[in-house]
């Protein structure tokens, strides 16, 4: 088994949620005689993914509604406009037992804490795709999953995957997964972009995607005619797929629909000594550049209002030289803006952390840190199964 998936917990309920599922619990047979079936979905469609679970059990009318995918849609819709992201904490590389955590309080409305799982995998792309995760290993392949849902499926070794294992190439950095949503037809789409320097390859880059409808992993061309900053995860927003140019430092996007590439204007840094040191973010439901050089950081937001015209506007800048040795020792990487007073980093690769850091001022707190490596993200729990509709 390639995945396995744990709980420590179950998932938080709003106050509100648990007095309509203790509701629905007591009282549901009156409730499905006085209540017409619009209105009871409207009522599911507000509780969080563990109860819907359960209630699947209340009847064969209430199961085929859960397992609907526009119902589906729906809930999603609904828990993205009612409490905002999660955040979901996933060990790698841990064979031997599974890391357990109480719940870290932000504040009287953030909780960062939902569910913990772990994999054999020992990569993970960055953020979430409408609850669903990409993981990835030379070992075992791709696997998608739904840790809400305890739901995966595992896809075979991608072209570059295999050439890794099979020869015994190490390249450092290795490849970077990205995973998406095709918006035009629903489907998600698991993409490797690589320079192909160092694999014998005679194009700039290589670019792979998995077909859902093949199981297979095929070539797009032309790939991007720019090599990429290797050491960054792709990042996914509104149907594409984002990376930096190596030394232009351009922003590439990868429509997931045409699986065309194309440059969408220039990031707002240049000439960047460490490429570790700048990444692509999604804040704020929009796109953004971050650069630590370990005295200061950095985050740009991409400002699309002008139509065609695409603008960089500074959202965060924070002294690092007045910080704790935490900020110094190795990249933080930005997950969340909370309240628009809070900055939540992670640890990336030689740090694993998280730390709180109250903007305009110098209060910073670490939150969680472990030995081990750990991926951290912005999490919205769903009900989704499949990677097509």
């Amino acid at each position: 088994m390639p995945l396995l998936i744990n709980y420590t917990r179950d998932t938080m309920v709003t106050s509100h949620g648990s007095r309509l599922e203790l509701l629905l619990l007591k009282k549901r047979l009156s409730v499905k005689l006085l209540l017409p079936d619009d209105v009871i979905e409207l009522i599911l469609e507000r509780l969080p993914v563990m109860s819907l679970l359960r209630f699947k059990s209340v009847s064969k009318k209430w199961k085929s509604t859960v397992e609907d995918r526009r119902f589906q849609e729906r809930q999603l819709i609904c828990r993205k406009q009612s409490r905002g992201p999660d955040f979901l904490f996933m060990s790698l590389r841990d064979d031997d037992q599974i890391i357990k955590s109480a719940p870290i309080v932000l504040s009287r409305s953030e909780i960062v804490y939902n569910i913990w799982f772990r994999s054999l995998c020992r990569s993970i792309c960055h953020g979430s795709c409408d609850g669903l995760v990409c993981l990835y290993d030379t070992r075992v392949g791709v696997v998608v999953a739904n840790p809400a849902t305890r739901w995966y499926q595992t896809f075979p070794l991608a072209k570059i995957q295999h050439h890794m294992s099979r020869h015994g190439v190490s390249v450092s950095p290795s490849p970077k997964l990205g995973f998406g949503r095709d918006k035009l037809n629903g489907t998600y789409k698991p993409v490797f972009l690589y320079n192909s320097y160092g694999f014998g390859l005679d194009n700039v880059t290589t670019c792979e995607v998995f077909d859902v409808g093949t199981n297979a992993w095929r070539y797009v061309h032309p790939a991007s005619p720019y090599r990429i900053n290797a050491y960054n995860n792709p990042v996914y927003f509104d149907g594409s797929l984002y990376w930096l140019t190596e030394l232009e430092e351009n922003v590439l996007s990868f429509d997931l629909h045409n699986e065309t590439f194309q440059v969408i204007c220039k990031a707002p840094i240049a000439h960047v000594r460490d490429p570790s040191s700048v990444c692509m973010c999604i804040l704020d439901n929009s796109l953004c550049v971050s650069e630590n050089d370990r005295f200061t950081l950095k985050i740009w937001s991409l400002d699309c209002s002008g139509g065609n015209t695409k603008t960089w506007k500074k959202l965060v800048s924070v002294d690092l030289t007045k910080r704790g040795s935490f900020f110094g020792q190795c990249a933080l990487l930005p997950i969340a803006i909370l309240d628009r007073t809070k900055l939540l980093l992670g640890g990336h690769e030689c740090t694993q952390q998280l730390v709180m850091h109250v903007l305009h001022t110098i209060e910073d707190e670490i939150l969680y840190r472990s030995k081990k490596p750990v991926g951290s993200f912005c999490y919205i729990q769903s009900l989704f199964s499949a990677l097509s509709n």
